[in-house]
């Protein structure tokens, strides 16, 4: 007998009267399941709930920028801003009380300190470093994530060293061990390369241990896209102005599946202990297929572009925004990822407190 999402094909016939010959006006069908009563009440919903977003799921990403007791609006981020070093303090705090287990920190260098090397990166006391320390002195216990990339840092806004026009791969991941090393020592729990440079795992795996920090993990963004949806982002870490040309010659193309699995393999290999997609929503895929491959810490980045959609609907009355955030990370969890990056972080975290 052929079976179909656990139901005899066969009895499916029943479900309409007119082809099982039962009067048009039968009370009741013989119907041989009712998926129904599992839906009928919310304790019934919320005893066979399959996924469930909890606040260990959470990364909150941060922007930090110069000054003191300040914050600034990023016009297209609503409800995100740039914070101050004490103000990051400030939110850190804050997460550590509604139990998100991390956050990532993105500095915005001021454009007097960017140059074409990107050398601010591997000053021990930018902006990166005073924030892990700062945040570190106070809230000890939540972890912190750093991203390891040029872009903040270069006049050209991109992720790498350029020359004529090309990003230099092994130049570029050599100064990307410097720059982890650097984080490292001020406190970094997790590096997060995310430059899409070949090799730079493995380099920046080698380099932790070699300087005595075993401890600290790699989140590797393996499968990183070309995307459109980063433009928020870069109105945020100010690489958007910058920004010569662009990224497709390191970031991945939309169009490819399995060039990720190859990606995230190369990246494991190199010693990645978490991996990460990104963006989210558009990749949904790539994180069920990454996560079915690899049964490895498998995170995704809902990145500023998909917050901002959401974000505005919500502002115009398209949609219910509370309930869109909170259906788009449960849509993570479903496909498979341990944890997301998203800017909801702190929202959802209130929401699912006051539950």
């Amino acid at each position: 007998m052929a079976i179909k999402f656990g139901r005899p094909i066969e009895a499916r016939a029943r479900l309409t009267p007119v082809e099982t010959g039962l009067p048009a006006d039968a009370d009741r069908l013989d119907l041989p399941t009712r998926m129904r009563r599992n839906r009928r009440s919310e304790w019934a919903r919320r005893l066979v709930r399959e996924n469930v977003l909890t606040t260990d799921d959470l990364i909150w990403p941060l922007f930090v920028m110069d000054g003191e007791n300040a914050r600034q609006p990023i016009a297209s981020m609503p409800g995100v801003e740039r914070l101050s070093v004490d103000q990051a303090v400030r939110e850190a705090t804050r997460a550590a009380q509604l139990t998100i287990p991390c956050i990532a920190l993105f500095p915005y260098t001021d454009p007097s300190l960017r140059d074409e090397t990107g050398s601010e990166a591997l000053n021990p006391d930018n902006l990166v470093c005073r924030a892990i320390r700062a945040i570190k002195k106070e809230v000890p216990e939540i972890g912190i994530l750093c991203d390891v990339a040029l872009d903040p840092f270069t006049s050209h806004g991109h992720d790498g060293l350029l020359r004529d026009g090309e990003i230099l791969n092994d130049e570029t991941v050599a100064v990307l061990t410097r720059q982890a090393i650097v984080q490292a020592q001020a406190g970094c729990d997790i590096i997060a390369p995310s430059d899409m440079m070949d090799g730079r795992v493995g380099a920046i795996r080698k380099a932790l241990d070699a300087a005595n920090f075993t401890d600290v993990s790699i989140m590797a963004y393996a499968a990183k896209y070309a995307s459109a949806f980063y433009g928020p982002f870069r109105d945020a870490v100010g690489s958007a102005k910058t920004l010569t040309g662009d990224k497709r010659s390191y970031q991945m193309d939309p169009g490819n599946t399995d060039e990720a699995l190859r990606e995230v393999a190369l990246d494991i290999e190199e010693g990645a202990d978490m991996i990460m997609v990104k963006p989210g929503l558009p990749y949904l895929d790539i994180v069920a297929r990454v996560k079915d491959a690899f049964g490895m810490p498998t995170f995704a980045y809902q990145v500023s572009g998909e917050y901002a959609m959401i974000m505005a609907a919500a502002q115009n009355g398209w949609l219910d925004g509370e309930r869109a955030m909170t259906e788009s990370l449960i849509a993570f969890k479903r496909a498979g990822a341990d944890g997301v990056l998203t800017y909801f972080a702190p929202r959802v975290a209130e929401k699912l407190k006051q539950r």
